[in-house]
């Protein structure tokens, strides 16, 4: 680990940076509140999941090559999702088995890059927050974040630290919830049935607020909570841990300014 206050690149993500820009704020103020120094690189662009999933893999290493390109320096690179971090972490390596050189600044990537709370916890040694939110939370449990990346007790360590919060397991809170990147335009009437299944677990629950650390998995579960007129507000872990909840929550109209 770097001495001193280490040099983070913050990996904005596609969806953080269009649709929720608040996880981004919560992000940094989470990141410096353990002792590192953040930049959010301009130069950055999508990590290439989503052509990854579709099988171009041309366009896939182009966004690789700026990623790479974007990040050289930085004594980590954290990301606010489990899959982009996978992404890179996992997967850009071997995009590049026949070209040594770029496949060695992958791998260096790769080892650099870690998942927001993973950071936290596991690198930066965070064992609690400064943070309030009443309320009872469930928390569902990304594929990429849990499969590839080892993410589960993380979130739930730091958010049990929370006064106020009550945490209540789902059935099933580590079965997918539909979304899948280009799987849920690919297969909608699969995704559908794969995210009606989780909102009822959800429901079940008795939770009054659903977390999770990627926003693609937020979104597509806050838009059939909302068709099914579900009272449930949903927000990205980051936020609830970095006291940043003064946002409405995803999928609700912003607030009008008086």
């Amino acid at each position: 680990m770097p001495e001193g206050r280490p040099r983070v690149g913050l990996f904005v993500t596609c969806l953080v940076d269009m649709m929720r820009p608040s996880v981004g704020f919560a992000a940094v103020k989470l990141l410096e509140s353990a002792g590192c120094s953040v930049e959010v690189p301009q130069a950055q662009t999508c990590c290439g999941q989503p052509a990854y999933n579709s099988g171009d893999r041309a366009d896939t290493r182009a966004l690789a090559e700026q990623t790479i390109k974007a990040f050289q320096g930085f004594d980590y690179v954290v990301a606010p999702s489990g899959s982009c971090a996978a992404m890179i972490k996992e997967h850009y390596p071997t995009l590049f088995d026949t070209d040594p050189e770029w496949k060695d600044r992958a791998e260096d990537l790769a080892g650099r890059t870690w998942e927001l709370v993973s950071f936290l916890t596991d690198l930066r040694g965070m064992t609690a927050v400064d943070s309030r939110f009443a309320g009872k939370v469930t928390y569902h449990d990304s594929c990429s974040g849990l499969r590839e990346l080892g993410i589960q007790a993380q979130p739930r360590q730091l958010l049990q630290t929370i006064p106020g919060v009550e945490l209540t397991e789902m059935v099933e809170r580590d079965v997918c919830c539909g979304f899948g990147g280009t799987f849920c335009v690919k297969y909608a009437d699969i995704s559908n049935k794969i995210v009606t299944a989780k909102t009822d677990h959800i429901l079940a629950s008795g939770a009054d607020t659903l977390l999770a650390g990627d926003l693609g998995c937020l979104m597509n579960m806050a838009g059939k909570l909302q068709r099914r007129g579900a009272a449930i507000e949903v927000r990205h872990v980051a936020e609830v841990l970095a006291d940043m909840t003064d946002q409405p929550a995803i999928g609700q109209p912003a607030r009008r300014r008086a």
